[in-house]
């Protein structure tokens, strides 16, 4: 059993919801977010619905480099071992480019890539100092194409983390480390509750039961939940652009 779990993003949307299905389950948790306020909400929530774990909490703004080593050190001291690091933290803005949203767009990019590098380069410090663990990145159905609109540079950055993670695993094969892209569908979040038409979209309990029961596979790649994403994900490759769109 992977003991104690690291989880960005954990304050909120599918962070929040695989740390609560984590407690049930009866792993500790170093949770970190922007927003501790709330982390400190679900530390307590945690800890009292199951008292026989640990969790401690730690403000992070993963765009703030130098910040995710420290933190991820500081779990690391704290707890003695990460058993699993798990890299959720992420945004969806942005725009069809060309319309005037750059900034909305770089902002995505920066957070969900290049923090991510990030967080993935400070995970592996720890896992490969430990000989052990295991590195979960959380990517997207839209990573298996190009999507339209808000999903321009949020499909073009989980793409780019789906093959960073892929990159990671093949450096560390044949070692105890192992290493997991997971690709959520359509799960209702503060990203996309305000997006009225979604197709198999389902609630957040739902779908990070699904997620957790993926990630504790420790497949090298995964689609969840399993139906229909596993077979949705084959058949968005092969769709024609004009079928694409009906996604977005």
């Amino acid at each position: 059993m992977r003991k104690t779990i690291l989880i960005t993003g954990a304050s909120s949307g599918l962070g929040l919801g695989m740390a609560k299905e984590f407690a049930l389950r009866g792993h500790n948790l170093a949770l970190c977010a922007r927003r501790v306020d709330k982390l400190e909400e679900l530390k307590a929530i945690l800890q009292q619905a199951h008292p026989s774990i640990r969790v401690s909490v730690k403000a992070l703004d993963v765009n703030n480099h130098d910040d995710v080593f420290a933190v991820f050190k500081a779990f690391k001291n704290e707890f003695g071992t990460l058993d699993r690091i798990i890299v959720n933290a992420g945004m969806g803005k942005g725009a069809s480019l060309g319309t005037g949203y750059f900034h909305a767009n770089l902002q995505t990019a920066m957070t969900n890539f290049v923090a991510a590098i990030a967080q993935c380069e400070a995970a592996m410090e720890i896992l490969r100092a430990q000989n052990d663990g295991h590195l979960v990145t959380i990517s997207s159905v839209s990573a298996v194409r190009g999507f339209r609109r808000a999903l321009n540079v949020y499909a073009a950055t989980k793409a780019g983390l789906t093959t960073l993670t892929e990159g990671i695993r093949i450096d560390v094969m044949n070692t105890p480390i192992k290493v997991s892209c997971i690709h959520p569908g359509f799960i209702r979040t503060e990203l996309n509750e305000k997006v009225k038409k979604v197709p198999f979209i389902v609630d957040l309990d739902t779908g990070c039961q699904a997620l957790v029961k993926a990630i504790e596979k420790e497949k090298p790649v995964s689609y969840t939940p399993s139906w229909p994403w596993a077979a949705m994900q084959l058949i968005m490759r092969v769709l024609p652009d004009s079928q694409l769109k009906k996604f977005s």
